[in-house]
């Protein structure tokens, strides 16, 4: 009976002893797992450089985010990794769809986090004050990335779909920098630009001064279009647009050479001649009356506080220094002493 005790409990040692192993095995094995889950998680990606991006299209889930990283070799981790880290974060069903920055030094958390606050990557687009709606196509159709739906629109097209009257879209938005994100059409951020400058143009008009001799609020957008392309030094547009007002009160013609530019169109080469300002159009102020039928440019904020808040005085004509700056006369006699000291003389 001693014997078999003995054999009894050597295999208990022995079952004992593998169990042992087996624990450490396994303990070491989950050490070793977690300690490389742990590296993964706050390494950096591979290829994250500057300019990398990811797009994450819509209707992809978590394990075709992991999918897609494989494939562009931004990951070897496994996959198990991944799911892990998105139970830990809780994010693996509310990823956001859109393109995101694949900075340098990324992790996949900083990823993960960056993809369920839906931190998408925004691109910048800048219309110029002064640019004409002509310039803002052009600028719109070069800008990589927006989604192009206004190439074979007419502008006439793309007002009515504005809702701008008369179907003339010149000066209707308001230069400024703007963010967009991949998916976004030209159509689109046409859209903000216009809305914002109603609103701009709203907010001017119910700010105006109380004397303002302008009828509607489009008027003031065609002067601050003017404005806008006869200033060179800002200071001066207050000043510009008094000039203008007060002619305008005393039915003057305004004879601004940017309203002639606008109406030569393609066939300005960059001078403007003598048979230029007598060739009739419906924007040349030396030979018609009053404001052009439209504005001439996008007149940013500045313009339009300047049409709407005039500087004061008795100055009816202002010549170029050449230096972006004005000499402002009350009269016909200063203002061509004026031109023959800045522009006669002018070697």
């Amino acid at each position: 009976m001693f014997p078999s005790r003995l054999r009894g409990g050597a295999g208990l040692r022995v079952l004992l002893v593998l169990v042992l192993l087996l624990g450490a095995t396994l303990a070491a094995w989950l050490f070793v797992a977690w300690r490389d889950y742990q590296a993964f998680v706050d390494a950096p990606l591979a290829g994250g450089a500057a300019g990398a991006t990811l797009e994450f299209p819509r209707g992809s889930g978590y394990r075709d985010l992991v999918r897609q990283l494989r494939q562009a070799q931004l990951t070897q981790a496994p996959e198990w990794q991944w799911r892990l880290l998105g139970r830990e974060l809780g994010v693996s069903s509310r990823l956001h769809a859109g393109e995101y920055a694949l900075t340098p030094g990324l992790s996949p958390r900083e990823l993960l986090q960056r993809m369920a606050a839906g931190q998408v990557l925004q691109h910048h687009f800048t219309i110029v004050d002064g640019w004409s709606f002509r310039q803002l196509r052009v600028a719109l159709a070069a800008e990589s990335g927006l989604v192009q739906t206004l190439p074979g629109l007419g502008d006439a097209d793309i007002a009515r779909r504005l809702d701008i009257a008369d179907g003339k879209p010149e000066g209707w938005f308001l230069p400024e920098t703007y963010a967009w994100v991949k998916g976004e059409s030209d159509f689109d951020l046409l859209q903000r630009a216009h809305a914002a400058m109603r609103k701009a143009l709203d907010q001017a008009w119910a700010g105006r001064d109380a004397r303002l001799g302008l009828a509607t609020p489009y008027e003031v957008l065609v002067l601050a279009s003017i404005i806008e392309k006869e200033t060179g030094v800002a200071a001066e547009r207050p000043m510009i647009a008094g000039v203008f007002l007060r002619r305008l009160q005393y039915r003057m013609r305004l004879q601004t050479d940017p309203t002639v530019i606008y109406g030569m169109g393609e066939r300005y080469d960059g001078n403007i001649r003598k048979r230029d300002l007598e060739t009739d159009t419906p924007w040349n102020t030396y030979t018609r009356d009053g404001l052009p039928p439209t504005p001439i440019a996008l007149p940013g904020l500045p313009a339009l506080q300047a049409a709407t808040h005039p500087a004061a005085g008795d100055e009816l004509y202002f010549v170029a220094r050449g230096d972006g700056s004005h000499e402002f006369s009350p009269t016909l006699e200063a203002h061509n002493r004026a031109v023959q000291k800045y522009q006669l003389r002018r070697p």
